[in-house]
């Protein structure tokens, strides 16, 4: 059982995602949120406390870092409740870039403390380069990306595959960050991994998901994109190295501009279309099915509108799976 650390980003949509997602997708197996800038407070029913002792009574036994920062690094305040938690015999699990496993002084106290520090963005150590064995996969590999970061693709991904299984369908959900890992279990942080074994991440990735029973449909996690300045290489990497046949375009309603990084347009979203289909992998071109977009800004009357531009602009099915239901886009991808 789960106390989420959310310290100052329980209520944040994008540094607090991971917060949010496990909230959403493993709801039962959260006892609480912890932050103490917005005690006696929910996220979609669950509370937030303000303090470790507060959330002790919850009966947690694993502390999960709930935060997304920037460069996926702790805040230096964040020592102080790190210590605190393996002190009073929480596992800690973390999906920042900084490994807690690597801090001696962290790792002394949890071995005096006799918890785990589990490091959910440590790639595995044997990666390497693409066999081809992602083209062989016999099931529709279906890959979110998007206009930005931190707009959904998971979700999208998420939300697709459980129509999917809503349906009898046999699908997985394939995670590639660590938010998703945490819901599901297993997967591969490739944001982590050495950028020549990336793709490799990836295939391995689709093996394993068709493995785990996604013999008809696979949802592949997207990370970054491809107009971002900081994060293209990894959404290429990834784009090819899961070799989909379909693609889903997530983007906010309404965005133009790369949140962080003044005088980087967003295009217009038949370019961004247009980009996807022509970087995906050569031996496997890939074809933008349908536009999945954020409409968390909107009420539904702007949001049904939004939706339909976005519709017209392509020329493709287009829908909210969250506020609307993932239902007609999963009718467009089996086509």
């Amino acid at each position: 059982m789960y106390v989420v650390l959310a310290e100052g980003y329980s209520g944040d949509v994008h540094y607090g995602k991971t917060a949010r997602g496990v909230v959403r997708y493993r709801r039962d197996d959260v006892a609480c949120l912890l932050d103490s800038t917005r005690p006696g407070t929910e996220v979609d029913g669950v509370p937030v406390v303000g303090t470790l002792e507060e959330a002790l009574v919850f009966g947690p036994d694993t502390a999960l870092v709930g935060v997304a920062t920037q460069g996926g690094r702790f805040p230096p305040a964040w020592r102080a409740l790190l210590r605190r938690c393996i002190e009073a015999g929480l596992d800690v699990e973390s999906g920042l870039h900084e490994f807690l496993a690597d801090d001696a002084e962290l790792s002394a106290l949890a071995g005096e403390h006799g918890v785990e520090l589990r490091d959910l963005r440590r790639p595995p150590a044997d990666l390497s380069v693409p066999t081809g064995e992602n083209l062989r996969v016999p099931a529709t590999i279906v890959h979110t990306v998007g206009s930005e970061c931190a707009i959904g693709k998971k979700t999208v991904a998420l939300e697709l595959d459980l129509e999917a299984r809503r349906r009898g369908l046999a699908s997985r959900f394939v995670p590639t960050g660590q938010t998703g890992i945490v819901i599901a279990g297993w997967g591969i942080a490739v944001d982590a991994v050495p950028a020549d074994f990336l793709a490799g991440a990836a295939e391995r990735l689709v093996v394993e998901g068709h493995r785990r029973g996604g013999e008809e449909f696979l949802f592949v996690e997207g990370q970054g994109s491809l107009v971002h300045p900081a994060y293209a290489g990894v959404t290429l990497g990834l784009l090819h190295g899961c070799a989909p046949q379909l693609l889903v375009l997530c983007h906010l309603a309404g965005q133009t501009e790369v949140e962080g990084y003044p005088g980087h347009p967003i295009p217009p979203l038949a370019e961004v279309v247009e980009l996807y289909e022509r970087s995906s992998l050569p031996a496997r071109r890939a074809r933008v099915a349908a536009i999945a977009l954020n409409t968390r800004a909107l009420d539904d009357e702007a949001a049904r509108a939004a939706v339909d531009e976005a519709a017209r602009e392509t020329g493709l099915p287009a829908d909210d799976p969250v506020r609307f239901g993932a239902g007609g886009l999963l009718t467009a991808l089996r086509g």
